[in-house]
């Protein structure tokens, strides 16, 4: 009799184990990814002539560790500024240094004489490296944020090899408390920055 309820117990665990294999895990949504949308035009040069009167080598944006990922950053000042938070349900399409060199390339290649990369085998006049270091969204208040974007630019003669200038900008912006508005917001700061580095570039240039 013990025998046959073993079975009977058994045979209902064995009939629940294949439900849940057939039911499977819960299904959850993919994260919706972003980037930067689609880039801004502009309009040329008075007199047709490039801002910056010179060949560029944009070599692709280098990032600080923590932003060497597709996560959208955030950080709660109002609570522990010093540790880094990604959104679960939110993401980059790529890592948000690619997302700035193809806008970068983008806003200089108008702007310039041409834009190569390493990959081109061509000679460029100057060097451009720019570093990532930081690019988030942070909260004052449970329900106030705003995005920084700061860049570290380096501009250096190909022949020569001597470094002609260097700078730091950093961009504030206000933000919706939420994933898609440190998105909106981080893509205008992005694009105020570049407008600021090219500004840099060939005012250093000029000199």
């Amino acid at each position: 009799m013990k025998k046959y309820k073993y079975l009977f117990l058994l045979g209902i665990l064995l009939n629940l184990l294949s439900a849940c294999t057939l039911l499977g895990p819960e299904k959850r949504d993919a994260p919706t990814a972003y980037d930067l949308g689609p880039a801004r035009s502009h309009a040329a040069n008075a007199g047709g002539a490039p801002a910056i009167n010179a060949t560029l080598l944009l070599p692709p944006i280098s990032a600080s560790p923590w932003l060497d990922n597709t996560g959208i950053q955030y950080r709660l000042a109002y609570e522990d500024a010093i540790r880094p938070h990604a959104y679960a349900q939110n993401r980059w399409v790529v890592v948000p240094a690619l997302l700035l060199t193809q806008r970068l390339r983008a806003r200089f290649a108008g702007a310039t004489r041409g834009v190569i990369t390493a990959l081109d085998g061509a000679k460029a006049d100057y060097v451009l490296r720019v570093e990532l270091d930081d690019f988030s969204q942070l909260f004052t208040a449970a329900q106030s944020s705003k995005v920084v974007v700061r860049l570290r630019a380096s501009l250096i003669d190909v022949n020569t090899r001597a470094l002609q200038g260097q700078t730091t900008l950093s961009l504030e912006r206000g933000a919706p408390p939420n994933a898609p508005g440190a998105v909106q917001a981080l893509a205008a700061a992005s694009d105020a920055a570049i407008d600021e580095l090219l500004a840099w570039a060939a005012q250093t240039l000029k000199k």
